[in-house]
C-alpha cells in the first residue's frame, strides 16, 4: 500500500453565527487596548479537511482548526510530497519526517498543526486497510463508555448561565465547565461579576456534580493568584488556562495553590509536555490531537503523562480525541462541545463531518466495528460552507 494523493480543502462558514457578546469569554487579546471584538482572533470560523488516499483507493480524513489557510499551504507545498509514495503504516517514520524536515520554522503552532491533519488521515488510513477502529489500534478499549462534560456555559447573564446548567443536569452530564467573563482590567468589580457566576452554577448543580473553570488565557499571574483563594471554596475541578501557554512558571506557581491548574490546548510535541510536566504546571494536561502532533505525537504525551499520573483530557472532544481517550487508562473524561448555532467555532466540526457519537446520560461510546475514526464528510450539506480547495 502506497499513498498517492493528498487532498487539502477548506471550508468558510458563510451560516448564520451568534453576534459577539460583551464579556463573553476572556482571552490572551484582553490586556491589549482593544476596540471591537476581543475575542475576533480566536473565533475559528474555518475547518480543514485534508484526505490521504493510497493506491488501492482508501481515503483517510484528517483535519485542522487552528488558521487553515496557512494549514493548507503548508501541507500543499511542504508536507505532501513527503508522505506522497510512502507506506502509511510507517507512520512513525512519516511523522518524523515531516518534524525533522520543517524543524527550523514547524515546531509549534501553524507547522505543527498541519503535520496533525496529516498525521490523523494516516491513522483513519490505517484503520481503514485493518479493518479496525483507530482505538483498537492504539489498545483498545480501556473503559465501557466515556463519560464526558458540557463544555459550553460562556459567560452570560446569571439566569441564562443557571437555566443552561440545569439543561445539562436534565440531559444527566455529571460535569460541565464555564468560561470566565472578566479579567484583570475589570478590577475588583469583575472579580465579584466572576464569583457570582460560579456560586449561582454550583446553587444549580450542587457539589456531587464536577465543575471546571475556564479562563483562555486571559488572566495574569498576579490576577489569578488574587482569585485562586476566591474561587477554592466552590471546589473546582480545574481552573484552565489561567495565564498565556508560554508563562510555564506561572503555571507552576499557580498549581502549587491548592486549586488544580489545567491546560496544554495551546502546547506542543512531546517536548512541550516534558516541560511542563518536569516544572510541575499543569494536574491535567489537554492537548488537542489536531494541534499537538497528531495521533502519533498524543500517544507519546499520553505514556509521559500516565509516568507522571497527571491525567489527559483531550480538548474539544471530537473523533480524533475520543479514539485516544478510549484507548488510555490515563485519559479518565473527554470534553463534549454542545451542537449549537456557530459562536467561536469549534462546533463547526459537527457541520463539517458526520460520525462523532452523541451523548447518552453524560456518556458517549465508540463502535467497535466501524473502522478508522468513524468520520466522512458531510458533502450533501456543506451549502453554508464556502470551498477553498
Amino acid at each position: 500500500m502506497k499513498i498517492t494523493k493528498v487532498r487539502t480543502r477548506v471550508l468558510q462558514w458563510k451560516g448564520k453565527t451568534v453576534p459577539p457578546q460583551p464579556n463573553f469569554c476572556t482571552n490572551a487579546s484582553d490586556a491589549l487596548y482593544e476596540r471591537g471584538d476581543a475575542m475576533g482572533s480566536f473565533r475559528f470560523h474555518e475547518w480543514l479537511v485534508c484526505e490521504v488516499e493510497t493506491d488501492d483507493g482508501l481515503v483517510g480524513i484528517g483535519n485542522a482548526a487552528l488558521a487553515p489557510q496557512l494549514v493548507k499551504h503548508t501541507i500543499d507545498l511542504y508536507l505532501a510530497p513527503l508522505v506522497i509514495g510512502e507506506d502509511p503504516f510507517d507512520y512513525a517514520y512519516l511523522w518524523e519526517k515531516m518534524y525533522r524536515r520543517t524543524l527550523a520554522w514547524g515546531r509549534k503552532g501553524v507547522g505543527m498543526t498541519a503535520i496533525s491533519a496529516l498525521d490523523i488521515a494516516i491513522w483513519d488510513l490505517m484503520g481503514k486497510a485493518a479493518g479496525k477502529p483507530v482505538f483498537k489500534l492504539l489498545g483498545g478499549r480501556t473503559k465501557e463508555k466515556i463519560p464526558v462534560y458540557a463544555s459550553k456555559l460562556y459567560s452570560d447573564s446569571i439566569d441564562a448561565m443557571q437555566a443552561e446548567a440545569q439543561s445539562y443536569v436534565d440531559q444527566g452530564f455529571s460535569m460541565m465547565k464555564m468560561r470566565f467573563g472578566w479579567g484583570p482590567k475589570d478590577g475588583p468589580q469583575g472579580m465579584r461579576e466572576n464569583i457570582r457566576r460560579v456560586e449561582a452554577l454550583r446553587e444549580v448543580i450542587g457539589y456531587d456534580r464536577d465543575l471546571m473553570l475556564e479562563c483562555y488565557m486571559g488572566w495574569n499571574l498576579d490576577y489569578a493568584k488574587r482569585m485562586i483563594p476566591r474561587l477554592a471554596p466552590f471546589d473546582p475541578r480545574w481552573l484552565e488556562e489561567p495565564v498565556i501557554a508560554d508563562d510555564l512558571h506561572g503555571y507552576a506557581e499557580l498549581n502549587a495553590m491548592g486549586v488544580p491548574i489545567s491546560g496544554g490546548e495551546h502546547e506542543f510535541t512531546l517536548f512541550g509536555f516534558r516541560q511542563l510536566l518536569d516544572l510541575g504546571a499543569v494536574s491535567v494536561i489537554q492537548y488537542d490531537t489536531n494541534r499537538v502532533g497528531g495521533i502519533t505525537a498524543a500517544q507519546k504525551i499520553n505514556a509521559l503523562a500516565e509516568a507522571y499520573q497527571v491525567p489527559v483530557v483531550p480538548h474539544a472532544g471530537q473523533m480524533h480525541n475520543y479514539h485516544l481517550t478510549m484507548a488510555n487508562v490515563n485519559c479518565p473524561i473527554s470534553e463534549f462541545f454542545p451542537v449549537h448555532d456557530v459562536e467561536i467555532g469549534n462546533e463547526l466540526f459537527y457541520y463539517v463531518f458526520r460520525g462523532d457519537p452523541e451523548p447518552e446520560n453524560g456518556f458517549i461510546d465508540l463502535d467497535d466495528a466501524k473502522p478508522g475514526l468513524g468520520l466522512e464528510v458531510a458533502e450533501d450539506t456543506l451549502g453554508d460552507f464556502a470551498v477553498i480547495g
